[in-house]
């Protein structure tokens, strides 16, 4: 990623609240300010910032601005009630805007003055902004020997598959899926990414693929349709994916079309792993078809697609007019379908024992 966007939100010199507009990228890289609490429900809603981890950084953030905004209003707890309930409304799936939300929920549980409330809220942001961090190093940490074992067999470049983006553009820094794929490029290991379009917000063509050309990682962009195709004619060494929210039992949830690449990576024996930060474990749910809530978009995002033409950002109509679309913005794969997930402690089976394992405190 360029210098000046080494992470994806961050305060400016004048003390701004800032992130990148992810809806531009690659073309043009907008910065956008957030300075209330409702720009921040919209930028989440509207896909400005994206992605579980980085969603719920945000979210913390407008928590930060409800309670500076709480103090100028007639009634402060009325009013950070009703900022509180419109960020849990922006989006249904990603499971760390909630825990988010709870974690600064409790920090300002007992705090009665609202000048150490803002004082309070803006530091638990800040701390999970760089617990992030830390946990995609970590994940990039446990992920990266798998690479390395493939790359030791083959001798030479490993070709790995990913969906949507799971990547530092998703989170703070590292990502979640790409953290294995940037540290073993460190590492002088020869990586190739085949990188999924992903329709119809096209986060593949648009987001992953401009990361690793920023960080020198070569890809090639294929049509949603084509991973089964690579993965039968052995071009596919392993599938690596995020995750928007993972249950106890380690069903995952991720962006749509993920279910349908892990079923053909078991049906050509391709690993399957899942990255994941413990914070998109969602441990009150087992079953994730039955449980997990899928967002239902606006379907011109179906019917339309935007791109660059003659310098411009321009949208164009792919369908009839009066066409009907569905727009489901998830599917969940099942635990039966995944090799592995890589969590910050570690790589365990997708299922309640392996998580248990990693994380016995929730026994």
């Amino acid at each position: 990623m360029q210098q000046n966007f080494k992470r994806t939100i961050w305060f400016n010199e004048e003390g701004t609240l800032q992130v990148l507009d992810q809806r531009y990228l690659p073309h043009q890289t907008r910065i956008h300010s957030l300075l209330h609490s409702q720009e921040v429900v919209t930028a989440i809603k509207d896909m400005i910032v994206r992605g579980a981890p980085l969603i719920g950084a945000t979210a913390a953030y407008g928590i930060w601005l409800a309670c500076k905004e709480a103090t100028n209003d007639a009634n402060p707890n009325h009013y950070f009630e009703q900022q509180m309930n419109a960020l849990a409304q922006s989006r249904p799936t990603a499971v760390n805007l909630f825990w988010a939300i709870e974690r600064v929920r409790k920090a300002l549980s007992d705090i009665p003055s609202w000048e150490k409330r803002i004082e309070i809220a803006l530091q638990t942001a800040n701390e999970i902004v760089e617990e992030d961090v830390e946990i995609c190093r970590k994940i990039g940490a446990f992920g990266l020997p798998i690479i390395e074992k493939i790359y030791q067999q083959k001798q030479k470049t490993v070709n790995v598959l990913t969906h949507c983006n799971a990547g530092r553009l998703g989170c703070i820094e590292w990502g979640t899926a790409t953290s294995p794929l940037y540290q073993a490029h460190d590492k002088g290991i020869p990586v190739h990414v085949w990188v999924d379009e992903t329709r119809p917000r096209n986060q593949g063509f648009n987001l992953t693929a401009w990361e690793l050309e920023q960080y020198g990682i070569p890809y090639t962009v294929i049509t949603d349709n084509t991973g089964g195709h690579l993965m039968q004619h052995q071009m596919v060494d392993m599938v690596i994916v995020g995750t928007d929210r993972t249950t106890r039992k380690g069903d995952v949830a991720n962006k749509i079309g993920t279910y349908l690449k892990a079923l053909a990576a078991k049906d050509n024996q391709v690993p399957f792993y899942v990255a994941l930060p413990s914070t998109t474990i969602d441990w009150t749910i087992a079953d994730g078809l039955k449980e997990i809530p899928i967002e239902e978009r606006n379907e011109e995002e179906v019917k339309w697609i935007q791109g660059s033409h003659a310098g411009e950002i321009v949208s164009v109509l792919l369908t009839p007019a009066n066409a009907k679309a569905a727009n489901y913005g998830f599917d969940v794969t099942p635990a039966r379908l995944i090799t592995g997930l890589i969590t910050e402690r570690g790589i365990c089976e997708a299922n309640e024992a392996g998580l248990l394992r990693l994380f016995p405190e929730r026994v």
